[in-house]
């Protein structure tokens, strides 16, 4: 019986049926074997499944279960590809009748290399199999196929006898198959079990998953190494490679068979068809394929067997692109391609027909150059262009549209901001550099959306780029960026919907007209791993993404909505997001607010920043008063149970109530409130002090950030009943929970924006990123988080401006100590050791950081894992060493002691460590306590930074403008000639001010606190009454004085008055106006005057007098 199938018997006997008939039915009957092995394929599959614990859809086919294995990660891609193919040459075979001979060895070859996949994924990874044993060859079989039979007879020799076997043995072998072959009726019982089995097969299959789906994850996180480890040890043959090559340039488009679309059996290109050809002559050896679409030849193809390097024969396609001989029947581009002229065929590409892997990325994915440019690098791309596609690239100049775009002027239909420009000069500076992958910060409120539409229109509008993938994460932030493509009006009267297609969130078909699409990441992703081979995008589809909100670093401080449950963790997130990013041959742009870790190893750093801080000093965001402290005295305290007292608590997922004497004390500080104790009087105190503070009815909305869906629930009852006892009645929509599991929550949200009601939302993480409230005037934390990266989008909420309400500031009251614990961090450090961020992600980030971080990453490491290594069972400690090879402790001492370049080198040797350590080995969600303790307000404070009081922080501001050794020379100008101040001078003073901790809300907020008086001097006037003593004065009053002690002094004309009046206005929004604002493009000087040059002559050449004139008199006594 069937040798090659054999070490199928043992998982079940039907596999080793399948592939025995098929070797049975491959000489006089091919079609059949056909159909058995698509059984054997999709058999195969199901077992593969069950065995990682998936359940078996009835109405799944076997291309979305490959699909779902392959998206689950428990398929290479490079296994799912003969999974695919194995399944389409069974479908010809059963709906179209087709099947020769040659389609059939190809498949049985291709189901005996899946079979030795999976013995070596789940019995025998060292499994050697030996060569594959060709089936009985058909009487009447080609040249060519009794060539390649012969072959394999040869390989199989060959390998038996370097094995040692005698000759006696090998006769004794081949003679007891072919005895087998022709015992007809052992065959005919074979074939009679394979179907009275089917309906047992079912039952065996549910079983096998009902058992994986018990198993430690542990186990399924091994056998999914296993299987990677099984795939990367497939070896196919040229040939193979060449079947595999061929799908996939059927997929993109291109009528393809090496076998007989070969130019030595008369292969031509023809009108009105995309051909590739194989081997082409040329003047240096025959190039494997050439790509033609019509009569014109577009690019050359080197194809390697699966385990040759790809990247190192580029060269050889590139030759064969210089030496293409001339044809009558080509249409050759007059004067070749190239600077010099010196290639005929415009684009190269290399192969060995495995997927990209960014680990193996020489050795793997399909590398291609542009020739066109010598400048041009070669890239890996996931798969092949399209015919259409190439013929756009060829049609496109990039280096003609890269010097239109260098000369486009930054004219739009709406304002650009100053640093809205800088940005996106950085961005067209990086992409004419060849950079690829780009990151841009901007803070929050400082509209990077308008950016990006800015940027986008400019990168069409020139012809840089044929067509934009806009990925967002949310369906929220998609639904804002289509109205922004809708509504910005890119020219004087025409908006960029009207000038360019665009197709919106859940839009799939691109037409030839699509220029911007917008789309989450889960849905592409879903499209790119599950969905439909006909509707799959090709590599060429987008040319340019922009990727808004990139940053996701927090993703572990977050409840999972339902919709990224998809994704197993934050690594299969990156992993999946990864994959939509590199299918496309494109420049990816990314925009952030907040860059993660993983967003700069994948984007770079940024090429252009502008910070929160800065955008308040320049008057774009509003800055946030000094938080305010709620303390209560279990916030103060903790909650406390004593040893031998009664505990309650709570399982969390099965609401069961449960009480237990606790044998030990318990402490709970305030950042487990909420989340590991669950104590009602902490957020009744909190709500009662939050009704005296907030108005319902007031044109400022508040939003709160609560630990979880069940905790947001407790703080609106809690909130609403506070309102009814302060305010006497308050309408129930005057505070809503808008979470993912809210009702409608998109239309919360719109509600939350454009209504009056709900006035307060109280959610978890949903709105944490990328909407847009300008009326939010208050942020409340009543829970702790560990990522500065959600910590600062939840800050940025409230900062955008909204002259509508008045808001020139907002408020944080903190009852959980969240803004002094964080303050002080960068974006990009990591706070404190977060139980969260799995093992995984810090031995990555040990891979790709270095020197200082590199040092505090290992140390939160070291702690996780003596954390870790406590709670470990027998069974895990045993395949800890195992796969260590040495006990935790001797692992975490190594750790410790080892350079940072040996421990990389040996972390990085041991393979699914992250993995095995992330692994939960309780299945039980840990309980909840549930706390009685009463509670009681007991402070009130302002985070005044090292000061503890307003007048401290007063006090210390005035010690440091007077304090000679500074060293900001803005500072003596203020104090001695205010008058001769620049606004660029001012800016870098506030910044430095900034630095310090001195911004002028703050200052206000402590002089109101101190005198109980509102007061807006500007920096200026916080600077002179500190240091001279100067009385204060709200600027705005300064300026109107000045202006009528300047309309005063002389006669002046009609004109003059009027933009003295306008000189004023700006002077009260901006505090200074000189000559670069009379120049700035976003004033109205500019705008509605001319700016400098015909402004100068109104005043008759006067005017940088005037304003100086005008400046001395607003700090004049």
């Amino acid at each position: 019986m069937s040798a090659n199938f054999r070490h199928l018997r043992p998982y079940d006997a039907q596999l080793f049926r399948l592939g025995a008939l098929a070797e049975r039915y491959f000489p006089d009957d091919p079609n059949t074997a056909l159909l058995k092995l698509r059984q054997l394929g999709e058999l195969l599959a199901q077992q593969t499944a069950s065995r990682f614990g998936m359940e078996l859809r009835v109405e799944e086919t076997q291309q979305q279960l490959v699909q779902r294995l392959t998206f689950e990660g428990v398929l290479d891609r490079e296994v799912a590809d003969l999974f695919h193919e194995v399944r389409r040459r069974g479908n010809k075979a059963n709906h179209e009748l087709q099947g020769d001979h040659a389609s059939a060895l190809k498949t049985l070859r291709f189901a005996w290399q899946l079979g030795v996949w999976f013995h070596r994924t789940f019995s025998d990874p060292d499994f050697r199999s030996g060569p594959f044993q060709p089936p009985q060859p058909p009487d009447d079989g080609d040249q060519a196929l009794q060539a390649e039979l012969a072959e394999l007879r040869q390989a199989l020799t060959a390998y038996q006898a370097s094995e040692g076997l005698a000759s006696e043995q090998l006769a004794q072998t081949e003679a007891q198959l072919r005895q087998a072959l022709q015992e007809q009726q052992e065959w005919e019982q074979l074939a009679a079990a394979v179907e009275a089995d089917k309906a047992a097969l079912a039952a065996r299959l549910a079983a096998l998953q009902a058992a994986a789906s018990r198993e430690d994850p542990a186990v399924l996180t091994a056998r999914r190494q296993a299987s990677r480890r099984a795939a990367e040890r497939l070896e196919l043959s040229e040939a193979e490679t060449r079947d595999l090559i061929d799908t996939q340039l059927r997929q993109a488009g291109w009528e393809a068979d090496s076998q007989r679309l070969r130019y030595s059996q008369g292969a031509r290109p023809e009108k009105h068809r995309n051909l590739a050809i194989a081997e082409w002559p040329t003047r240096s050896g025959p190039a494997d394929y050439v790509l033609f679409a019509g009569l014109t030849p577009l690019a050359a193809v080197e194809a390697k067997r699966a385990n040759r390097d790809v990247a190192g024969v580029l060269p050889q396609a590139q030759r064969y692109c210089r030496d293409l001989a001339a044809g009558e029947e080509l249409a050759l581009q007059p004067g070749g391609w190239g600077e010099e002229g010196e290639f005929r065929l415009p684009f190269a590409f290399a192969t060995n027909g495995r997927p990209f892997l960014r680990q193996l990325q020489t050795c793997s994915g399909i590398w291609f150059r542009d020739l066109r440019r010598s400048t041009n690098l070669p890239v890996p791309l996931e798969g092949w262009y399209s015919p259409e596609g190439l013929r756009q690239l060829a049609r496109q100049d990039i280096h003609s549209a890269e010097e239109k775009l260098r000369r486009e002027a930054f004219s739009f239909g709406f304002q650009l901001r100053p640093y809205q420009r800088r940005a996106i000069e950085a961005v067209e500076a990086a992409i004419a550099a060849q950079q690829r992958e780009i990151l841009l910060a901007c803070a929050t409120g400082t509209g990077k959306t308008r950016t990006a539409v800015a940027l986008i229109y400019r990168a069409l509008k020139t012809g840089r780029f044929r067509r934009v993938l806009f990925l967002v994460d949310r369906e929220e932030l998609g639904i804002q960026a289509g109205d922004a493509f809708k509504e910005t009006k890119v020219e004087s009267t025409q908006r960029f919907a009207e000038i360019f297609g665009i197709k919106q969130l859940g839009e799939r078909m691109l037409e030839s007209d699509t220029r911007v699409h917008i789309a989450t990441v889960q849905a592409m992703a879903q499209r790119l791993l599950l969905g439909d081979e006909e509707g799959r995008p090709t590599v060429d589809s987008y040319d340019l993404i922009v990727v808004d909100e990139c940053h996701r670093g927090y993703l572990l401080d977050r409840e999972l909505s339902d919709r990224e449950l998809r994704f197993r963790d934050f690594n299969d997130y990156v992993s999946k997001y990864r994959r939509v990013l590199e299918m496309f041959d494109a420049v990816k742009v990314a925009l952030t607010a907040t860059p993660a870790l993983h967003t700069v190893q994948i984007f770079g750093h940024p090429v252009f920043v502008y910070s929160y801080r800065e955008a308040v000093v320049d008057g774009y965001l509003v800055d946030h008063e000094p938080p305010i402290r709620i303390r209560t005295k279990l916030s103060s305290e903790g909650i406390v149970w004593q040893a031998g007292e009664e505990v309650a608590t709570i399982d969390p997922r099965s609401g069961q109530l449960d009480l237990f004497t606790t044998p030990d004390a318990l402490h709970f500080e305030v950042e487990a409130f909420n989340r590991q104790v669950i104590t009602e009087a902490f957020n009744r105190v909190v709500c009662e002090f939050l009704a005296d503070e907030l108005d319902p009815f007031s044109p400022f909305k508040t939003l709160i950030f609560c630990v979880s869906d069940k905790h947001a629930d407790l703080v609106v009852l809690l909130l609403k009943e506070a309102f009814a006892k302060r305010y006497g009645s308050v309408p129930d929509e005057a505070v809503a929970k808008i979470t993912g599991s809210s009702d409608k929550p998109a239309q919360l949200i719109r509600r939350f924006k454009n209504e009056s009601f709900p006035n307060v939302a109280v959610t978890v993480d949903l709105l944490t990123t990328g909407v847009d409230v300008p009326a939010i005037g208050n942020i409340v934390f009543l829970r702790r988080v560990n990522s500065r990266i959600l910590y600062d989008q939840m800050i940025g909420r409230a900062t955008r401006l909204c002259e509508a309400i008045g808001k020139d500031s907002f408020r944080i009251f903190d009852a959980v100590g969240l803004y002094e614990a964080l303050q002080d961090f960068t974006d990009m450090k990591p706070v404190v050791v977060n139980p969260k961020i799995p093992f995984s992600q810090l031995l990555e980030e040990l891979q790709s950081t270095e020197g200082e971080e590199w040092q505090l990453v290992r140390e939160q490491l070291i702690a996780k894992l003596r954390r870790k290594q406590r709670h470990l069972s027998e069974t895990a400690e045993a395949r800890f060493r195992l796969l260590s090879g040495e006990e935790p402790e001797a692992f975490i001492s190594r750790l410790q002691g080892l350079p940072e370049g040996e421990a990389r080198g040996w972390l990085a040797s041991i393979e699914g460590l992250g993995e095995l350590l992330d692994a939960q080995w309780e299945v039980r969600a840990d309980p909840q306590f549930l706390s009685e303790h009463d509670d009681e307000l007991r402070a009130i404070e302002r985070g005044y930074g090292e000061a503890k009081r307003p007048e401290d922080y007063l006090q210390g501001f005035s010690a440091f403008v007077r304090d000679p050794g500074n060293h900001l020379p803005a500072l003596t100008t203020v104090l001695t000639k205010p008058w001769e101040l620049s606004r660029r001078d001012l800016r870098e003073l506030k910044l430095a001010l900034d630095q310090r901790g001195y911004s002028e809300t703050t200052l206000a907020t402590a002089w109101r606190e101190t005198t109980n008086q509102e007061m807006a001097a500007s920096i200026m006037g916080w600077i002179r009454q500190a240091a001279l003593g100067d009385p204060l004065m709200p600027y705005e009053q300064r300026v109107e004085r000045a202006l009528q002690r300047i309309l005063a002094s002389r006669s002046w004309s009609k004109p003059q008055r009027d933009w003295l009046q306008r000189i004023a206005n700006q002077t009260k929004a901006i505090t200074i106006v000189d000559r670069e604002a009379l120049d700035d493009d976003a004033l109205l000087f500019r705008r509605e005057g001319g700016g400098w040059p015909r402004l100068n002559r109104v005043f008759g050449g006067e005017l940088e007098g005037v304003l100086q004139e005008f400046q001395r008199q607003v700090w004049a006594a």
